[in-house]
């Protein structure tokens, strides 16, 4: 699974239309996160850091969730975006995730089990186990 790692505004117009997780590193307003959703309609997540998060507007929270697409929180630690525009989450983390949700542990547990081995936001973690991402 990749996150395409968003830095900046400026950035938006040249994503490819194809993305499906984003990650935005950059305080984003209304307008960027709207420019974003039109210049990628199969958009399905986007991640932000936990302090952008408290200072969201209620609004945009909404219209995503009308758009079907999910907002979570956490970083992308240790990615550094001029040497990939991606963050990866490897595909044996994807499979223990799929393995521990497939057994029946819950949520929270598979991202306590998780984040102890792979430096990933429990968000992200839930999310995938949700959403059974294949590798």
């Amino acid at each position: 699974m990749r996150l395409r790692v968003i830095s900046a505004r400026n950035e938006i117009p040249n994503l490819n239309p194809n993305e499906k997780t984003v990650h935005l590193a950059f305080r984003a307003s209304n307008v960027d996160f709207l420019n974003l959703m039109q210049r990628c309609p199969r958009l399905r997540m986007i991640q932000v850091p936990p302090s952008y998060r408290k200072t969201m507007s209620n609004a945009i929270q909404v219209f995503l969730d009308m758009q079907g697409i999910d907002m979570l929180e956490g970083d992308v630690w240790g990615h550094r975006k001029d040497l990939d525009e991606y963050f990866t989450v490897e595909d044996a983390t994807l499979e223990e995730i799929r393995a521990l949700a497939a057994c029946g542990a819950s949520a929270d547990d598979v991202a306590n089990q998780i984040q102890r081995k792979a430096r990933i936001g429990s968000e992200l973690i839930k999310y995938i186990a949700k959403t059974k991402i294949t590798a």
